[in-house]
């Protein structure tokens, strides 16, 4: 059994659907869990600490440890006072679950301003302020774990949802350098993109008789996304830097990747005509590599140009100093 004994977890949003469920996991194996919702409804509107208090109030009844948290992840204020409840109760800070958002449909040309920034303050902007009180904390423990919850919709799209893609995709920069710095630190980063039957389902879908018979409704039940974000959160984990997607009992990487494309000659002034002529090559996904960072493309491309990235030390040098990308050739 992966065991949180002994370990403090904080889950933001936890007070209904998804949210709930990784709470009730991470408590049921051992961990003091820190439940934060602020209770507002799916759009972001109102207040209610009955929410975060009745799930505390179930996993104490179960056995398990939590308290409850009652702040906005969408202030620097709101962050740092989750993380000093998880400190001041607990004495320590092992495992973030960035879940808290808000959701809502809106077509692109008629975004508002309002309805723009709010989203990125609560998704994106909430994600860094509760992440970086948390990473200092991490830091001077030795170590610990964040799991961002991302979207497809940031990654794939989603229409209607310009707003919270944008807020979702953002996440995953978020992970991808918390990762890259943390490592020196034991601290991993991970983002899981779920799809799980929960009030953003039935709120936007808003058809009672399509959701009480839709089989794909009935497939991604939200139990079905728990197992990966517990094990994430855990130190069974033991990578960093990836995404996962979790939807209807089907777990897979999700990455971005970078193809071979094509290399104009050395010298030469490439022009728009030649990118046309070359669209195919450029856009071909059969060979393929996954950058660690920047600096993985920066290398490779130098590589194929034979040139120096870095002055003062030879190109095998300066290869071993980053870890090699990981690559397809199919």
């Amino acid at each position: 059994m992966i065991d949180f004994t002994g370990q403090v977890a904080v889950v933001t949003g936890a007070g209904r659907g998804l949210g709930r469920l990784y709470a009730l996991d991470l408590a049921r194996r051992g961990a003091s869990v820190v439940v934060n919702d602020l209770g507002g409804s799916m759009r972001g509107e109102g207040v209610d600490s009955r929410v975060a208090d009745e799930v505390v109030d179930e996993i104490k009844r179960a056995g398990g440890t939590a308290i409850a948290s009652h702040d906005s992840v969408d202030s620097p204020r709101g962050g740092q006072a989750i993380v000093d409840a998880a400190v001041g109760a607990f004495g320590r800070l092992d495992a973030v679950i960035s879940n808290a958002g808000i959701f809502g449909s809106v077509p692109f040309e008629d975004l508002s301003l309002d309805e723009w920034t709010r989203m990125l303050r609560v998704h994106l902007d909430g994600g860094f302020f509760l992440s970086q009180p948390a990473y200092r904390v991490m830091k001077n423990n030795g170590g610990g774990r964040f799991v961002f919850i991302s979207s497809s919709a940031g990654i794939f799209g989603q229409p209607m949802e310009a707003h919270y893609a944008a807020a979702k995709a953002g996440l995953v920069g978020l992970t991808n350098v918390i990762a890259i710095e943390g490592e020196a630190h034991g601290i991993l980063a991970n983002s899981v993109m779920p799809t799980g039957f929960s009030r953003m389902v039935t709120e936007t879908v808003g058809d009672e008789k399509f959701l009480a018979e839709s089989g794909f409704m009935r497939a991604i039940r939200p139990e079905l996304v728990v197992p990966l974000v517990s094990f994430l959160a855990s130190r069974a984990c033991t990578f960093s830097h990836r995404n996962y997607s979790a939807a209807a009992g089907r777990y897979a990487r999700v990455f971005v990747g970078l193809s071979e494309g094509w290399l104009a000659d050395a010298g030469s002034e490439p022009t728009a005509e030649d990118i046309e002529a070359h669209l195919g090559q450029m856009s071909a996904t059969d060979k393929f590599f996954v950058p660690t960072s920047i600096v993985d493309e920066v290398l490779e491309v130098c590589e194929r140009r034979g040139v120096n990235a870095m002055p003062g030390q030879s190109l095998a040098e300066t290869k071993v100093a980053f870890p090699e990308p990981q690559r397809n050739t199919r």
